[in-house]
């Protein structure tokens, strides 16, 4: 296993990754510093861990967004139509989204305190 240095929103971290994932280990450090970097610069959000976390769900959400097409053109599965099945989740996704990041910022506290 090898070790990488890498810097994400100022801070230096040792991280290991497995020989060969070198080139998608830094890349994700990248994006996980720009995306932090992004929010703390919005001027909103001072603490480390909030950022952190907001940058998670982001990066999350738009995981699932790029997934949404790909599972659309999937072959349907067999028996019910999924369609007929109670639905589980009556509020949208981003509605969804907002009750989590409200649920988030009242578990974290306005503290105001970088980490």
């Amino acid at each position: 296993m090898k070790q990488l240095e890498v810097q994400i929103m100022g801070q230096n971290y040792l991280l290991g990754c497995q020989d060969g994932g070198e080139s998608r280990l830094l890349e994700a450090a990248q994006q996980v510093d720009q995306a932090m970097c992004k929010i703390r610069d919005a001027g909103k959000v001072r603490a480390r861990d909030r950022i952190a976390v907001l940058a998670a769900l982001n990066m999350a959400f738009d995981l699932g967004e790029a997934a949404a097409p790909a599972a659309a053109n999937a072959i349907p599965p067999q028996g019910p139509s999924l369609a007929a099945l109670p639905s589980t989740t009556p509020e949208p996704a981003s509605a969804q989204l907002q009750a989590l990041l409200a649920r988030l910022d009242a578990a974290l506290g306005d503290d105001g305190r970088l980490i």
